[in-house]
């Protein structure tokens, strides 16, 4: 159960992090929520004017540097993992 929950997580998270760049819609608020997510402007030019597909940009170093997992649990956003490890503690 928990290798399952683990790989649900994981394309969970990916989703999550799809659907957020999938909002920033331009080029122009790609950049400017990339820096405030920490990453250098060079490189927020570079990845903001990126031609990828959102799903394969949500994969990249690109968005799991700039919203990692601390960021997202941060949030509000719920593990499975977590919830089953509260359900069921060792």
């Amino acid at each position: 159960m928990k290798r399952l929950l683990h790989e649900t997580d994981e394309w969970l998270r990916g989703r999550i992090r799809m659907c957020i760049w999938k909002g920033w819609k331009k080029v122009r608020p790609k950049v400017a929520n990339l820096i405030r997510c920490g990453i250098n402007k060079y490189q927020t030019y570079e990845w903001g004017n990126n031609r990828k597909g959102y799903w394969r940009i949500a994969a990249s170093p690109i968005l799991t540097r700039a919203i990692d997992n601390n960021k997202l649990r941060s949030a509000g956003y719920a593990t499975l993992m977590g919830s089953y490890l509260e359900w069921h503690p060792k």
